[in-house]
């Protein structure tokens, strides 16, 4: 603090978060905590009492905070996730440019349960006019990238990818998990998505992120545990077959994106620490 002198502090939640927002408290520096979660976590909780405002990525969130000032000011995500040509990413990927396509990911955790069940799903696919773009980290790549081609469905199968705007631009819909960030990305882009939120989430905070993108039609909620040999196909199928809906819950995921989320945040901890001086 001495050598860095901070003019304000932003925790992002989890406990290292919490010591730096307490020392800010302690020496002057204003404070400010961000929520992305639908909950707030431990973290958060504790912290809150300590700050002059909680910035949320859901408004949902607000109620967590009854003693605190909130802003909703969504969830940031990163400069260079911005839309592409459709045609263009898919070319790149190898894909066809008139076909249906999904993409498929797990997330920062947890993408094994989802590569299981994408693999299931898999022979009651047959037939379909669907192609899949499908990140399944490290462990599973071999295995998806074969399942892909015993089934004989179009795919670009990768362990992880740099440019996932080129995924996100490519895309019509998406299998998924149902973290902030995640959540965040997918509305940018406009991608309704089938959402199975990772069951080990502290708190089921990922359900409960899960329930606001279904709340607003822009999503379907899957429980993994629920997930039988057909059961995810009987989700994926409507979105090849109805094209309105695809469109009506592209438009409602669009809805949902906070745009220049980055920038709410600033300007939010700037009129609290400005009103204060």
């Amino acid at each position: 603090y001495r050598r860095f002198k901070p003019q304000v502090i932003l925790g992002m939640g989890g406990f290292t978060s919490t010591a730096p927002v307490l020392a800010g408290k302690m020496r002057g520096v204003p404070t400010f905590i961000h929520e992305s979660n639908a909950i707030p976590g431990k973290a958060n909780k504790m912290t809150a009492r300590l700050v002059r405002a909680v910035l949320l990525g859901f408004k949902e969130c607000a109620p967590f905070f009854p003693k605190v000032k909130t802003e909703v000011t969504g969830t940031p995500i990163r400069t260079e996730l911005q839309r592409l040509d459709r045609e263009a990413a898919r070319a790149k990927l190898g894909l066809n440019a008139d076909i249906t396509t999904l993409l498929v990911m797990g997330g920062s955790q947890g993408a094994s349960g989802i590569n299981q069940a994408m693999i299931k799903s898999l022979p009651s696919l047959d037939g379909a006019r669907l192609q899949v773009i499908h990140l399944t980290g490290t462990r599973d790549e071999k295995l998806v990238a074969d399942n892909y081609r015993r089934a004989k469905l179009p795919a670009f199968v990768a362990a992880f990818h740099h440019r996932m705007e080129e995924l996100y631009s490519a895309a019509d819909f998406a299998v998924a998990r149902s973290g902030a960030a995640s959540l965040a990305e997918l509305a940018a882009f406009a991608l309704p998505a089938i959402l199975i939120p990772f069951p080990y989430a502290a708190d089921d905070h990922q359900a409960r992120n899960a329930e606001v993108f279904v709340k607003a039609d822009a999503a379907i909620l899957v429980k993994e545990s629920e997930i039988s040999d057909d059961a995810l196909t009987r989700k994926i199928l409507p979105f090849i077959e109805d094209n309105a809906r695809l469109q009506r819950m592209s438009q409602n995921a669009a809805n949902l994106s906070t745009r220049n989320a980055a920038s709410a945040v600033v300007e939010t901890m700037e009129k609290y620490t400005n009103a204060a001086v």
